[in-house]
């Protein structure tokens, strides 16, 4: 196995591959931790990767299956906590993650999923449908939506800042 290759590729992807990540699971240290599980799954696959017009897409793919596999977990735990009394809930106030991150965060992890592959990662409506597999209708309404949702969350967040 040509090792050395896949250090380079993992040189070069993996601190981007973080920060797309971190902007779907709203957390640098899950996204850390999101990504390695994807590197690890290459690991036995890089020789046929390798060769792929876009490695680093298959490795993202991965990723972002990964993080929507824990985000539905973690909504499991979600529910877990609204069993809890009020004060045993952690307060998520307590953590200042941004605006963005905070209003990306809102947003259901499929719409996630087409926002930071479309606006962050820069691919077009047709590669994101390519990308997660569903129609290219799909990808517009989920955009349309998300700006919807977007812009009015980041609006009532500056007005909070005024």
């Amino acid at each position: 196995m040509e090792t050395e290759g896949l250090r380079d590729f993992y040189t070069a992807h993996q601190p981007r591959l973080v920060g797309v990540v971190s902007l779907l699971t709203g957390s640098r240290a899950e996204a850390e931790d999101i990504v390695q599980e994807a590197f690890v799954r290459l690991v036995p696959r890089w020789e046929k990767v390798s060769r792929y017009d876009s490695p680093e897409a298959w490795v993202r793919l991965v990723a972002m299956r990964l993080a929507a596999n824990r985000h539905r977990d973690g909504n499991r735990l979600t529910q877990l906590f609204h069993r809890l009394p009020a004060e045993h809930v952690p307060d998520h106030a307590d953590g200042y993650a941004g605006d963005l991150e905070q209003a990306l965060a809102g947003l259901p992890m499929p719409t996630r999923q087409v926002v930071v592959l479309h606006y962050v990662c820069d691919l077009s409506v047709a590669q994101v449908a390519d990308t997660l597999g569903i129609a290219e209708g799909t990808v517009k309404s989920r955009l349309s939506r998300a700006r919807d949702a977007l812009s009015d969350s980041l609006l009532l967040r500056s007005d909070d800042h005024a």
